[in-house]
């Protein structure tokens, strides 16, 4: 058949279609809470049992993000010791369970509508579950997809799971300001009056709004958790697990008979030693990954997208959840670049020109936010930090995390990538809040601009780090990471040249 002696691009693209599902709830479930935050808050400050404070209300909205840390722990046990695609479907379905209990969080144990310490605990308990479910697909879905696609194209397709990330985001906020319709969000002014001190008109914001916002992701994740268990198992998990027979007949599938042959050869050749060590590849393999990871979140846009609705409502803008809409879609745009550019530009230049940009627009807050007359500007300044990301750290980071680790460690390594990702995530989103709020003076903007400065400050240390450390990685195959690690000669932030010596390979009793 003609597809056998080309590979078939549709067979490939429906399997990156379902994978990157896995981004678009990942990215739906870590952005719902920026429309349903508020109304949580005034919901669970009416508890009588306890104070909900700032510093509750941080952890609340972060809260999925320690199930994201443990979600990305266990990917590489799991994607190495039951395969890339089962460890999918489990975490649709907790995507599935998190929706539902986040939703109905007094489900069997507690009376419905009545806020309490031990509501709180549970309702944090479902957004773990699905923290999880995250934690699982943005470690695992990036691995399968590199693992299925042709190296000339792979940078491309990763990058497609940053673009579903980033639609999972804008759907949520379409989904959210729908839910929300003629309603309004709730102004809790002082903590301790609780419902007392909100507008009669948010009241079904309160008791049953965000319920619905957290509720609509069991759509998506059930459709995920269904379409994800037709598509093949990874080729090169199967060669691991002695399944070449399986292994060829998906890349003859997807590449053409004469080049998954050379495909399957170079797999086996890497796999050969499955006992390797995480650090067999040096320091500098292990710690490039996990700082791609920590800056990605260090330069603090999940503070923006989480909070997206609060930052632009305390600058006064009329219809905050509108103009978030908006910033969702110059989001997706962006995202757009990254995926035509990254194999013609290189994933190193995206990350440098993507890390200034960002510092430019967090400076531009920073030095904006607060000043009357100046609210364009410092909206604006938010749009370049976010669209900035958008081209460069949110694709091409998940890009280079799934493709620059040899086969023989990937699972661990991007595990361990991903889990200080996620870590990192969970600083910065829980500590926003009160940093943004922070005060030298009683009335002062002390926390705004401190905030925004040192978000600005760590994208130029990132664009220094990328620059000087981080290999480029666009043309290569999986196969030739291990090459590259393996350079005797090998200088962070260039790669092995033609006629560079190789060690020879360690028995592996020494490995």
């Amino acid at each position: 058949m003609e597809y056998q002696k080309r590979g078939s691009s549709a067979y490939l693209f429906s399997i990156v279609l379902v994978a990157v599902l896995g981004g678009l709830l990942f990215g739906y479930d870590t952005a719902v809470i920026s429309g349903a935050e508020k109304g949580l808050q005034a919901f669970f400050s009416e508890a009588g049992d306890f104070t909900y404070t700032d510093g509750w209300h941080g952890f609340t909205s972060a809260s999925a993000l320690i199930g994201c840390i443990i979600g990305s722990a266990i990917s590489g046990y799991l994607a190495t010791n039951f395969g890339r695609k089962r460890s999918l479907v489990i975490a649709g379905i907790l995507f599935f369970i998190s929706a539902l209990g986040s939703m109905v969080p007094e489900f069997l144990f507690f009376t419905y509508g009545e806020p309490s310490y031990s509501l709180l605990l549970m309702f944090n308990f479902y957004r773990i579950i699905g923290g999880v479910g995250v934690g699982l697909a943005s470690a695992i879905c990036p691995m399968y997809i590199s693992e299925i696609a042709p190296s000339n194209i792979r940078g491309m397709l990763v990058s497609c799971n940053q673009f579903a990330i980033i639609f999972g985001q804008l759907v949520v906020y379409f989904v959210n300001f729908f839910i929300l319709g003629d309603h309004i969000q709730p102004l809790v002014e002082d903590m301790g009056k609780g419902l007392a001190a909100i507008h009669p008109d948010a009241q079904w914001t309160v008791t049953t709004g965000w319920r619905y916002m957290f509720g609509s992701e069991a759509v998506p994740a059930g459709l995920f958790a269904l379409l994800i268990s037709m598509v093949p198992e990874s080729p090169r998990y199967l060669v691991s697990i002695g399944k070449n027979e399986r292994a060829l007949t998906i890349l003859t599938k997807i590449n053409g008979t004469d080049r998954a042959l050379f495909i399957l050869q170079a797999i086996k050749e890497t796999l050969v030693q499955k006992t390797e060590k995480l650090m067999s590849y040096g320091f500098m393999c292990i710690f490039i990954g996990i700082m791609l990871s920590v800056f990605q979140q260090a330069v603090g846009i999940n503070a923006v997208l989480y909070y997206a609705p609060r930052i632009f409502g305390d600058m006064g803008m009329e219809n905050p959840m509108v103009i978030t809409v908006f910033m969702g879609i110059v989001n997706i745009t962006f995202t757009l670049v990254a995926i035509f550019t990254v194999e013609k530009l290189g994933r190193k230049p995206l990350l440098i020109w993507g890390s200034l940009g960002m510092a430019l627009g967090a400076l531009g807050v920073a030095v904006t936010f607060g000043r009357p007359g100046w609210e364009l500007i410092t909206a604006g300044s938010i749009m370049v930090y976010s669209a900035c990301f958008m081209f460069s750290w949110g694709p091409i980071c998940w890009v280079l995390i799934a493709e620059i680790f040899p086969n023989t460690i990937r699972g661990a390594a991007v595990a361990i990538a991903v889990a200080f990702q996620w870590i990192s995530n969970f600083i910065v989103s829980s500590s926003f809040v009160p940093m943004f709020n922070m005060h030298l003076t009683e009335g002062d903007d002390f926390g705004h601009w401190f905030t925004y400065g040192l978000y600005g400050i760590i994208c130029i240390i990132a664009a220094i780090f990328v620059w000087r450390l981080v290999p480029e990685t666009k043309g290569k195959s999986l196969e030739d990471m291990t090459k590259l690690w393996r350079w005797q000669e090998y200088v962070p932030g260039e790669e092995p040249h033609e006629g560079a010596s190789y060690p020879k390979q360690k028995p592996e009793q020494d490995l």
